[in-house]
C-alpha cells in the first residue's frame, strides 16, 4: 500500500512538475496585459454558441460510453451523463486523469458491476477516442499543408494509436493465440490476477461488436464535430476568425496534447498546445492564449458544475443514492432486452 501510494505522489508531482513548466513557458512568451484585453472585449453571443457546442459533446460522449457498455448492462443515459461528469470532475482536480477510474468505480459500485470491467469498457472508449481524434489531425495537416513540430506530434499520434489498436485487437484474442494454454495455467497460480484478466476482457470484448464498434465510431465523429464548433465559437468571440480545417487541428492538437501526463485538468499542456498550434495560423500569442484560456475555462466550469450537481444527487455512498436508484428501478427492468444472459454479467467487485 505504501509503495502503491509512493507511486501515486510520484506521478502526480511529475504532473504538476509538467503543468507548471508548461504554463511558465507560455506566459513568458505572451503579453498577458493584452490578452485580458482580448478576452474584455468577448462577445457574448459567440460565448453562447461555444458553450452549446460543449453541452453537445459531452451529451455525445455520455451516450458513446452507454453504448459501449449496453452489451454487458443497460444503463440509463441520465446516468451515464452523471457518472462521466463525475469523471470529469475528479480529472479537475486530479492529476494523470485518474478522474477514468473515479467514473469507473461509480458506474461499478452503482449498477453492480465489476468495476474492472468498466474500465475495459473505458479503455475501449479511449482507443477509439484516439483513433478519431488522430484522424481528424491528419486531414487538418493535409488539408493546410502544415509541417515542423505540430505535423511530427500528429505522427507521433498516428503511431500511438496503432500501437493501441494492435493491444486491444491482442487482449481480444489473446486466449486464441499459440501458448495461450500454458499462460492460462499459469494464471491459474494465482486465481486473483486470473480473475481481474478475466473480468478486464469482459469489458474489452464489446470491442469485438461490429455494430458497437460502429456507434462508438460515429458517436465519436460526431462529439468531435461539436468540439471543433466550439473551438471556431470560442475563436469568433474573441475576433480571431479560423477555417473549419484550422479549427479541426486545433482541437485534435490540444487533444492529443492533453495525453501527456500533467496536473489537474490538463492545466498548462492544454494552453501551451493551444498557443503553439494556433501560431502556426499566424494568430498572436496574446490572441491564442486568449483563446485557450476562454475555451479551457468554459470546459472546466461546465464539468465541474455538471459533475457537483451529479454528486449532490447521487452522494459519495451507494446509500446516498438509494431512493434515486428506486424511481428508476421499473425503466431499468423494462430495458432488459438490450441485456446480456445473466451468465455473460460480470459481479461487482469488493
Amino acid at each position: 500500500m505504501a509503495a502503491r501510494l509512493r507511486g501515486g505522489l510520484g506521478r502526480g508531482l511529475l504532473g504538476l512538475v509538467i503543468s507548471v513548466a508548461a504554463l511558465t513557458f507560455v506566459i513568458r512568451q505572451v503579453d498577458l496585459g493584452r490578452t485580458a484585453a482580448i478576452l474584455g472585449s468577448a462577445s457574448l453571443g459567440w460565448i453562447a454558441i461555444m458553450l452549446t457546442a460543449q453541452a453537445v459533446d459531452l451529451s455525445l460522449r455520455a451516450w458513446r460510453w452507454q453504448r459501449l457498455v449496453a452489451p454487458i448492462r443497460f444503463v440509463r443515459y441520465v446516468r451515464m451523463l452523471e457518472y462521466l461528469l463525475i469523471g470529469y470532475l475528479a480529472n479537475n482536480v486530479l492529476p494523470a486523469r485518474l478522474g477514468e477510474l473515479v467514473r469507473c468505480h461509480y458506474l461499478g459500485d452503482r449498477e453492480h458491476l465489476s468495476r474492472t470491467t468498466t474500465l475495459g469498457t473505458v479503455v475501449v472508449e479511449r482507443v477509439v477516442d484516439t483513433a478519431v481524434v488522430v484522424t481528424i489531425a491528419s486531414l487538418a495537416i493535409l488539408v493546410l499543408h502544415v509541417r515542423g513540430l505540430v505535423a511530427s506530434a500528429v505522427l507521433v499520434g498516428l503511431a500511438l494509436t496503432g500501437l493501441l489498436v494492435v493491444a486491444l485487437a491482442f487482449g481480444l484474442a489473446a486466449h486464441r493465440l499459440p501458448g495461450a494454454d500454458r499462460v492460462i495455467a499459469w494464471a491459474r497460480k494465482w486465481p486473483r490476477v486470473g480473475a481481474i484478466a478475466l473480468k478486464l476482457r469482459h469489458g474489452l470484448a464489446v470491442a469485438g461488436r461490429p455494430r458497437t464498434l460502429l456507434e462508438a465510431v460515429v458517436l465519436s465523429f460526431w462529439a468531435w464535430g461539436a468540439t471543433v464548433v466550439a473551438f471556431a465559437a470560442a475563436g469568433q468571440a474573441l475576433g480571431i476568425q479560423m477555417t473549419w480545417a484550422q479549427a479541426s487541428l486545433l482541437a485534435a492538437g490540444v487533444a492529443l496534447a492533453t495525453a501527456i501526463p500533467s496536473g489537474p485538468s490538463n492545466l498548462g499542456t492544454f494552453d501551451l498546445a493551444a498557443v503553439e498550434i494556433a501560431s502556426t495560423f499566424g494568430v498572436p500569442t496574446a490572441a491564442a492564449f486568449a483563446l485557450a484560456l476562454l475555451a479551457h475555462a468554459s470546459v472546466l466550469i461546465m464539468t465541474s458544475v455538471g459533475g457537483a450537481i451529479a454528486l449532490l444527487r447521487l452522494g459519495w455512498s451507494k446509500r446516498g443514492e438509494a431512493r434515486v436508484a428506486a424511481t428508476e428501478s421499473a425503466a431499468t427492468e423494462s430495458a432488459g432486452a438490450d441485456v446480456l444472459p445473466v451468465d455473460q454479467v460480470t459481479p461487482a467487485e469488493g
